[in-house]
């Protein structure tokens, strides 16, 4: 006999980031900055435990100047994780970097 019993609802949250470059920051210009603001987020995975899954896009160089240069988006199990993530020293180095790079930012953060 068939039962309609739910099976457990896993929930895990995306975190996605948008990051619009200055065209120069540090010494350099913007896709050179692209390339070394995805090679650190990218570095994360490997060093920050609660981080699941991270994809990191630059977007086309003959995009819209509207558009936004940078895009992250991230897998955790929890929301203590995203915090963690976001507190971990080495996503600090990274976004410190980022910091002195960008000029505008837009982030979501759900469910699913």
């Amino acid at each position: 006999m068939a039962t309609n019993a739910a099976l457990p609802l896993t929930i895990m949250i995306k975190h996605i980031v948008f990051f619009r470059l200055l065209d120069e920051a540090e010494g350099l210009n913007k896709l050179e900055n692209a390339r070394i603001i995805r090679e650190g987020l990218l570095s994360l995975l490997d060093k920050v435990e609660v981080l699941r899954e991270e994809r990191v896009g630059i977007n086309i160089p003959n995009a819209k100047k509207t558009d936004y240069d940078i895009c992250l988006e991230c897998v955790f199990d929890t929301w203590e994780d995203v915090d963690i993530y976001q507190n971990h020293p080495e996503h600090v180095k990274v976004a410190s970097y980022i910091a002195k790079c960008r000029s505008a930012r837009a982030a979501v953060d759900y469910e699913f």
